[in-house]
């Protein structure tokens, strides 16, 4: 983003996510328990895609961790032998993640950087590049341009090195609701809400927090961005990446709508037969010319 005022939406984002921090490790939502056993895992959707971005382990593999969080996912992967470097916008979090590496006896394989994403080539230069740039569940809507995200994810990758992509799919994002809900074979469906392929921000005010019900959060006022999917993949190819995989999903890690139901593998679904995808993953090669 470089030199200058800093923008109202990323203030207000930044206090947003600085605040969910203590939320968060505090809450049953994010179970440190196997971390700290030594057995970390990550939501089934990314157990099952991982072994086609490193077919051979992580050992050894040197992995960027955007909009890390707290490093929770960063450190799974260091557990299992990458070398990881975790970048967030979120001071308090880049501290837990520091606070939790050092607990687990990571420190050594992890590297955690406080950026904002479109500085990260400013405050990251790493020319040697890395095996796999990894970003997970509620990333690119918090960001205006997923061309420059597209650029940037292109530049940190070594010619080969591969990008894992998992989030909610835009066409979920597009209900909402405080509108209410509608019937649907019996099921509460949300109305819709926000354009599909509306390129302005979108000013919400929710003070509620997806990891825990009983939070209120002060910093209610965020600021966040529709991304229709074709877009966002063709930003991808432009950027210099050709396209492995694109998968749709009908399980999200949250409880995106209030009628989803939590399974036996920690995903939330729609009851009854699928309508439309929660979510989405695509893995990604940077080319080589």
């Amino acid at each position: 983003m470089g030199a200058g005022v800093e923008p109202e939406w990323v203030a207000l984002n930044r206090a947003h996510w600085d605040e969910k921090v203590p939320v968060h490790l505090a809450s049953e939502f994010y179970d440190l328990a196997p971390l700290r056993r030594g057995e970390g895992r990550l939501y089934p959707i990314e157990e099952a895609e991982l072994p086609r971005i490193a077919p051979h382990g992580w050992e050894g593999l040197r992995v960027l961790h955007l909009q890390c969080h707290f490093g929770a996912d960063s450190l799974v992967l260091a557990q299992r032998g990458a070398e990881v470097v975790g970048l967030d916008f979120s001071m308090p979090a880049i501290r837990a993640a520091r606070e939790l590496a050092d607990e687990l006896g990571l420190a050594d394989r992890t590297r955690f950087v406080c950026a904002d994403l479109y500085d990260a080539r400013h405050r990251l230069p790493d020319p040697e590049g890395f095996d796999v740039v990894f970003t997970t569940w509620g990333t690119i809507g918090w960001l205006p341009d997923t061309a420059e995200w597209a650029r940037i994810i292109a530049w940190f990758l070594k010619p080969g090195g591969r990008l894992y992509f998992a989030d909610g799919h835009p066409t979920a994002f597009v209900f909402d609701e405080s509108d209410g809900t509608v019937p649907v074979r019996g099921v509460p469906y949300p109305v819709p809400t926000y354009g599909y392929f509306r390129a302005e921000g979108l000013s919400l005010d929710d003070d509620a927090d997806y990891a825990d019900p009983e939070a209120t959060l002060a910093n209610s006022r965020t600021v966040e961005w529709m991304h229709p999917l074709g877009r966002t993949i063709t930003d991808l190819i432009d950027a210099g990446l050709s396209i492995d995989f694109v998968h749709e999903h009908d399980a999200v890690p949250w409880q995106i709508f209030s009628a989803a139901e939590r399974g036996d593998d920690g995903l939330w679904r729609m009851p009854g037969e699928p309508l439309l995808p929660l979510g989405m993953s695509l893995g990604a090669t940077r080319r080589l010319d």
